[in-house]
């Protein structure tokens, strides 16, 4: 209702909760899915969701709440959550486990080479946050994947366990925490920790990052169990594509704390494609045969 002595309706927009699905930890997949379906939105109790494929957003706009931070988590080596390249989904409050059964992806927002969206609605991802390991044994290539365009990331916290259950170089095994591949993508506050090759890898034109925060994985047994690519000591924590023309940073940090007891490196904690500096003058033929 807003404050009471303000004058008009406050900021944004209400939805009546007979608009959606609250769902509990016992309801089936199916019944899940259904409901988001036929048009409802979706609140997630609090609980451990145990999932035998991933949780459809098919509709533009549908918001998904989690109440309690539920936690959903694939059996079978799926995705827990995919989102239909549609403008305006609203996903906040959701913790991503992994599985025993390594899963490609964990939350997928847009299918794969479909970038289409709208810039005045888009989606947004808030308190979103990913675990492999940790609080149970689990698996992940990947845990976020963007593919639609112009999607708003606020607060994502992925996190390949350095501690707790399931924990080691061979068991909780993950390569990248996000993946970002549509166009003008902005990030509020990215925190992706331990992963074992890139941490994050920008494909997006038109990117933006405030605030990213990394660790590098503690656990590489040996220098060759962790080596981009032969002369290239670790991997990088932020990996913007060398197809990218654009992309802006602000306040990005990675730091390092290797444990095993054996000597491990890292030749670089960011990389970025060499880009014409904006100021330099364009040369002529001429000044280019000097």
């Amino acid at each position: 209702m807003g404050i009471t002595w303000g004058s008009g309706p406050p900021p944004g927009s209400s939805i009546p909760i007979t608009a959606f699905f609250i769902a509990k930890p016992t309801d089936s997949l199916g019944t899940i899915n259904s409901a988001l379906a036929q048009g409802k939105h979706l609140i997630l109790t609090p609980g451990i969701y145990s999932l035998d494929g991933p949780i459809n957003i098919l509709r533009p706009n549908t918001v998904v709440l989690g109440l309690g931070f539920p936690t959903l988590v694939p059996k079978q080596g799926s995705a827990s959550m995919k989102v239909a390249s549609v403008p305006g989904v609203k996903l906040s409050g959701v913790i991503f486990d992994a599985g025993p059964i390594n899963s490609p992806v964990l939350l997928q927002v847009g299918t794969p080479n479909a970038n289409n969206s709208d810039q005045t609605d888009p989606t947004l991802l808030s308190d979103v946050f990913f675990r492999i390991g940790g609080a149970t044994a689990g698996k992940a290539t990947v845990s976020l994947v963007v593919n639609s365009d112009n999607v708003l990331l606020d607060d994502i916290w992925a996190w390949r366990a350095d501690h707790g259950n399931g924990v080691g170089w061979t068991s909780n095994t993950a390569d990248t925490g996000v993946i970002v591949n549509g166009d003008n993508v902005t990030a509020y506050g990215l925190f992706v920790e331990h992963y074992q090759k890139y941490e994050v890898i920008w494909n997006g034109n038109g990117g933006t990052d405030i605030f990213f925060q990394n660790e590098m994985p503690y656990d590489p047994p040996s220098q060759a169990a962790w080596t981009e690519a032969p002369g290239v000591d670790g991997w990088a924590a932020f990996k913007v594509a060398n197809t990218v023309t654009g992309f802006t940073g602000y306040g990005m940090g990675s730091y390092s704390s290797f444990n095993q007891g054996v000597n491990i490196y890292a030749a670089n904690a960011f990389e970025a494609p060499r880009l014409p500096h904006a100021c330099e003058p364009e040369r002529s033929a001429h000044d280019l045969s000097k």
